[in-house]
């Protein structure tokens, strides 16, 4: 697995800028967030909200977005003494074996579940989970210390269970349950994703039409995300993805004509670069990807990326620096903080371009 590097972003995010609920919820519609656009080769930033999108990018430009829809993967489980545990599903497949990766988390009355620190977590090989609905799961060895393989006994196929036992995965910043539509983005065809490929969740068919109209293409790819666990600032792991070969293509007429390929999300970064040669092109593909991208591996598939503000010590900083070049990205945080952006999924978005 390639080594980590310093994202070089030294800014600290007060708890206040988290977004503890949907847009909507907050009095604005889903496209009326806040956009930063930032600019590689200027080095400047712009201050915009999500509907200047289409005057932002340029007639030729191509916008890939994630189509993976969010499960329900957030399951109420009991272990064999009684205690209430939560237990977030990171895989909608299993693995050869037949095991699917689980994190068990502390619950918290009234609240989201919480992070077991490693010393602190009942995970064993074969402890048992009691879920909803006479299921149960059984742990079988860690994965990370976090995350842990096990058995799943199901009354049903999963994508039928979840929907009738789960709920949408929500951290401690989130004020409550919202429902799974909330965590849905006009993109989602292809269930599979534990957590939702937020960059995308501004976006409403209104948007997406005046795109069109202004002539940027936009192209889908599916990358299924696994379990984030914000407290943990793990190395990405493995993620099941597919680039079509439609979208291949598209990629690259548009860089050949001098278009702009823009990624919606680090996940359409990982799923891209998974599938590009040494040269840039890009090819049909799929499988599992453990492809984990730095400044120092850099991007051969993508010119630009839209995404959402992560926390300083999370991992995704390291792509999104190899997108943008650090300078850029440490004034863009700062920006940011100093304007009061709102974080995490409900958010509001960073638009980083290459000129």
């Amino acid at each position: 697995m390639t080594a980590l590097t310093d994202p070089g972003i030294d800014v600290t995010v007060p708890p206040e800028l988290s977004a503890r609920a949907p847009a909507e919820a907050r009095g604005t519609a889903r496209d009326g967030v806040r956009m930063l656009v930032g600019r590689r080769d200027a080095g400047t930033v712009e201050h915009r909200r999500f509907t200047d999108l289409p005057e932002v990018l340029r007639p030729g430009d191509l916008l890939v977005v994630n189509n993976s829809a969010t499960l329900p993967a957030a399951l109420a489980g009991r272990l064999p003494d009684g205690t209430a545990v939560g237990l977030h599903l990171s895989s909608a497949q299993p693995d050869q074996r037949g095991s699917f990766l689980v994190e068990l988390r502390r619950t918290v009355p009234g609240g989201a579940p919480a992070y077991y620190p490693p010393a602190e977590s009942p995970a064993r090989p074969g402890l048992r989970v009691e879920l909803p609905g006479g299921a149960s799961a059984e742990l079988v060895e860690p994965f990370t210390a976090r995350l842990w393989y096990a058995r799943l006994d199901l009354p049903a196929p999963l994508l039928d269970y979840l929907p009738r036992h789960g709920r949408a995965i929500r951290y401690g910043y989130v004020d409550g349950d919202w429902p799974i539509e909330a965590y849905q983005t006009v993109f989602a065809t292809v269930p599979g994703s534990s957590e939702m490929p937020s960059a995308g969740r501004p976006f409403s068919a209104e948007v997406v039409a005046r795109l069109a109209g202004r002539g940027v293409l936009v192209a889908p790819i599916t990358l299924h995300t696994g379990v984030a666990s914000p407290e943990a600032h793990e190395v990405p792991y493995a993620e099941r993805f597919q680039v079509p070969a439609a979208t291949a293509r598209l990629v690259g007429h548009v860089r050949a004509g001098g278009g702009r390929v823009i990624a919606v999300g680090t996940t359409v970064v990982r799923a891209l670069e998974s599938a590009a040669a040494p040269d840039g092109t890009v090819h049909e593909a799929g499988g599992w990807t453990e492809l984990v991208i730095t400044p120092e591996r850099g991007v051969q598939a993508v010119d630009g990326l839209l995404t959402g503000w992560h926390e300083p010590r999370a991992s995704h900083l390291l792509m999104l620096a190899a997108v943008a070049g650090r300078p850029l990205l440490a004034r863009c945080y700062a920006e940011a903080v100093h304007h009061r952006y709102l974080w995490h999924e409900f958010g509001d978005v960073n638009l980083l371009l290459p000129d």
